[in-house]
């Protein structure tokens, strides 16, 4: 008789378990539903003479402008879509769409965790469903736009790896976004160029973007633990691809330095960027031979940068080949510095978390955009750009923010 009751309690428990999976992945379809139907009232961004990129002979889509161009960087926008958290996906959208629509720019990189499927958090594990809203708001939006992974777009225990979001950015109908899940015999995915030329046909600045991973190792329930680096042959295919680039200018001009000005993105930083942070915080907060400090605070506490555990030899490739003179990551989602090491700009973008954080939402100073323009020249500007300017974003919208955190907003001006 005893065992009979406990197998009844177990069924009955079962049963509920069961329903409640079952409801909350409704009311999560619903609230994703409600907010795909907002993101619909979005209007499209009235970019004036918009640039329309074209595929090159050799795969890599490719602007072509003798004017500045406009690049705003996207981080960290945690979408959770779940039912947790539709209010906070929805504040994040609509904080993604007033920067676009303000900025009007001709490219969006985002450098990772557009999805935060993070189940205490976001109420699902369907990291597809995030990545949907985000693409469905830039599609709206009609800019054009590619994308990092970072750690969070494809945890172990997501619905979805890392090849099938891939699959969904690459070949989901997205008219606008440029991702491409690059060259099969490098690792990870979206591993990629997008060239700007000018009409003489020679590349004046080429955008790298990696896939910096995510996690060395998982524990038994699937989280990770110790963040990845850029792998070896990611190295090898970014010589190459310099060495590549620089024989077809040679190709198509008598130019002096054929070698094209380049820039990289991705999610995890490099290991150089606690170097340099360290050589700064040691010699005072003052530059040092190596360092000089540009712009930005570290909010973040603690060890202040989270680089991949490991070593590689990108940074060091860069500074060989001469190419690239400014990456940009995320991250680390209070950190949004940029700091000159070694001649190469290491910068932070500004993140968009609404979610990851506690009480992240109510925080302000670290939310916004990066803007980067390239000059026809090959050289690039960046600045920080918050979220509450009035160019972004009402009044009243200022108001649920903690404005005392806003004070640090006049260290982070170019």
């Amino acid at each position: 008789m005893k065992g009979n009751i406990v197998i009844k309690i177990l069924v009955i428990l079962a049963v509920v378990v069961a329903l409640f999976f079952v409801a909350t992945a409704t009311i999560s379809e619903v609230g994703n539903e409600k907010n795909l139907e907002k993101i619909k009232g979005f209007e499209k961004v009235e970019i004036e003479n918009q640039l329309v990129p074209v595929e090159d002979e050799n795969g890599y889509w490719t602007f072509t402008t003798d004017k500045d161009f406009k690049v705003v960087q996207l981080t960290d926008v945690h979408i959770g879509a779940g039912w947790m958290c539709h209010s906070k996906d929805l504040k994040a959208l609509n904080a993604v769409a007033a920067m676009i629509t303000a900025e009007k720019p001709d490219l969006v990189v985002v450098t990772g965790d557009i999805a935060y499927p993070i189940p205490v958090q976001a109420g699902t594990k369907d990291n597809l469903a995030a990545a949907n809203l985000f693409a469905s708001l830039m599609e709206q939006l009609g800019v054009y736009w590619t994308v990092t992974f970072g750690n969070h777009d494809t945890e172990t225990y997501s619905l979805y790896d890392r090849s099938q979001i891939a699959e969904f950015y690459e070949n989901g109908g997205l008219k606008y976004c440029l991702f491409k899940s690059g060259p099969e015999d490098v690792d990870g995915y979206g591993n990629n160029i997008i060239n700007i030329k000018n009409s003489k046909g020679e590349i004046t600045q080429s955008i790298f973007t990696f896939d910096s991973h995510s996690y060395l190792r998982h524990d038994i329930l699937g989280f990770g633990h110790g963040y990845d680096n850029i792998r070896e042959n990611q190295v090898e295919w970014y010589r190459e691809s310099v060495k590549e680039l620089t024989e077809y200018n040679k190709s198509v001009s008598t130019m002096e330095n054929p070698v094209p000005s380049s820039t990289a993105f991705f999610h995890i930083p490099l290991t150089e960027y606690q170097d340099a942070w360290y050589e700064y915080v040691k010699n005072g907060f003052k530059d040092t031979e190596n360092v000089k400090f540009i712009h930005g605070v570290a909010g973040e506490d603690g060890i202040i940068v989270f680089p991949g555990e490991g070593e590689d030899t990108l940074f060091e490739t860069m500074l060989e080949l001469g190419s690239t003179k400014g990456i940009f990551c995320g991250h680390d989602h209070e950190n949004n510095f940029s700091i000159e090491y070694k001649g190469i700009k290491l910068s932070y973008g500004m993140s968009v978390d609404y979610l990851a954080y506690i009480g992240i939402s109510r925080v302000g100073a670290q939310r916004g955009c990066k803007v980067i323009t390239y000059s026809p020249d090959g050289s690039f500007t960046s600045q920080n750009e918050n979220y509450y300017q009035d160019k972004y974003v009402s009044p009243l919208e200022k108001e649920v923010v903690n404005m005392e955190e806003m004070t640090q907003l006049a260290e982070i001006e170019e």
